[in-house]
């Protein structure tokens, strides 16, 4: 059972980016099934029905999100039309948090769930709400994989150990950049703090530099602007659920785009 996970899609360069690499990847890899955060593939905030369908069409099977979610106004119709989950956390009715896929034979139940340091939002504990929905989900799937869209790194490390041996694969996003802590935990889960971002790989968190330097210099705030030309960095990992202990890939490519 092997299962691809895209870190964050950034913009129209990540969504060119996703549609070069990912159907040769699947195809070479024999992937089961494809994952992805896609919280920024709207101009670097939130989701169309349009930039949806476009990754969906490249070979990504379900789309998870983060704190962006509601960014665009057509967001209901994403998350009630399309394969898009939402942080489970939230405390609204608004679309679901996890869900079971079917992958050949197999079942995986993929969870999004949200980070609350440094969040501004208002939201349910993430290490309860994944107690619920294994209670809820228990005996209904085969392999399970959480996108744990988080601030602090250590508030994903702590979650990765309180996850150690609940889930088959915990995985985080939202800081768009790469961490090299891919591991095994001592009960067998596969654990990573971040898996980076799709996007311009000169930006910085996918945003145009010179707005970010001129920030820094200045101390000026200033509207974000998704930097969509140029060089494109693709993030990912493989994972394969059936080997034991699992078997992983961690995977950085650069493309022109």
């Amino acid at each position: 059972m092997k299962i691809l996970f895209i870190g964050d899609i950034v913009g129209r360069i990540g969504r060119k980016a996703v549609k070069q690499i990912v159907p040769d990847l699947i195809r070479k890899e024999k992937i089961d099934l494809t994952i992805a955060n896609g919280e920024n593939i709207a101009h670097g905030k939130g989701l169309t029905e349009h930039t949806v369908q476009e990754v969906l069409d490249a070979g990504v099977d379900l789309l998870t999100t983060g704190n962006h979610v509601w960014s665009k106004k057509d967001y209901q119709t994403v998350l009630a039309k399309y394969p898009v989950i939402r942080p489970a956390n939230f405390p609204n009715d608004f679309g679901v948090g996890y869900k079971i896929v079917e992958a050949g034979a197999r079942k995986v139940l993929v969870i999004n769930l949200l980070g609350r340091v440094f969040m501004r939002e208002s939201l349910d504990c993430p290490f309860q709400t994944l107690e619920k929905i294994l209670e809820e989900t228990k005996g209904k799937y085969d392999f399970s994989i959480v996108d744990l869209h988080a601030e602090a790194s250590s508030e994903s490390r702590a979650f990765g150990l309180f996850a150690d041996g609940k889930i088959d694969a915990i995985i985080g996003t939202h800081r768009h950049v790469a961490t090299n802590d891919a591991q095994i935990l001592p009960q067998h889960s596969f654990y990573l703090t971040d898996c980076g971002m799709v996007g311009e790989n000169h930006s910085v968190l996918g945003i145009k530099k010179e707005q970010i330097i001129n920030s820094f210099l200045t101390g000026m705030p200033f509207k974000h602007e998704i930097a969509e030309e140029g060089e494109a960095e693709f993030n990912a990992v493989i994972l394969d659920l059936s080997k034991s202990p699992i078997k992983f890939k961690q995977l950085r490519k650069l493309v022109r785009v």
